[in-house]
């Protein structure tokens, strides 16, 4: 950084005679993508059957899609989620259950699949806020997967609402599912934690 400083004799136009010198310099140094693109007059390309604007970044979340993580989902409530051979939705203490092995996996952004290893059901809130296992993956299967303030993890239908509230995976105090129409996202009932298997 130049410091100016007035010297005895010499006037401060002398050294405005430098300036379009060293304007010119800042304008040549300026890649030419910066000086050429205007806003107005950027155009979409299409690349893949997707919309690409150039010169603005465009976050991209596809590494998450299709993410599959082995876990024990454990409750607040000090039950491990289960889906039994029946699709039957509910809570165990025992940690050797093979009923309990869950696969979660990412179908879009924030919204997950749970599937019983030795089950092969999906979880699944129904329309009515029914919890149950689905032989085969469908819309009640979409799940909303959050990490709330205490590190526990929510799972709300993806789908479905209980007029403008979500309907939640939950367990109660004796380990049986919880209708979703009387989940909160406060209640503890609705937080599991991802236990690696």
């Amino acid at each position: 950084m130049w410091k100016w400083k007035l010297t005895k004799g010499a006037s401060a136009w002398s050294h405005l005679s430098l300036l379009p010198l060293l304007l010119a310099l800042l304008v040549s140094s300026l890649p030419a993508a910066c000086r050429d693109a205007h806003p107005l007059t950027r155009s979409p390309q299409v690349t893949n059957s997707t919309v690409v604007v150039v010169g603005r970044h465009v976050r991209s979340y596809n590494h998450l899609q299709g993410d599959v993580r082995r876990r024990k989902l454990f409750s607040f409530q000090k039950f491990f989620l289960r889906i039994d051979k029946n699709g039957k939705v509910n809570g165990t203490k025992s940690r050797d259950d093979p009923f309990s092995v869950l696969e979660i996996k990412s179908v879009d952004v924030g919204i997950v699949a749970i599937r019983g290893l030795s089950s092969n059901y999906y979880l699944a809130i129904s329309k009515n806020g029914e919890l149950y296992g689905a032989r085969d993956f469908g819309i009640d299967c979409m799940l909303k997967e959050r990490i709330e303030e205490n590190g526990y993890n929510t799972y709300a239908s993806a789908e479905w609402r209980n007029g403008k509230k979500q309907m939640f995976v939950g367990l109660n105090a004796k380990g049986k599912s919880l209708r979703g129409k009387k989940t909160r996202r406060k209640n503890t009932a609705t937080h599991f934690l991802p236990i690696m298997v």
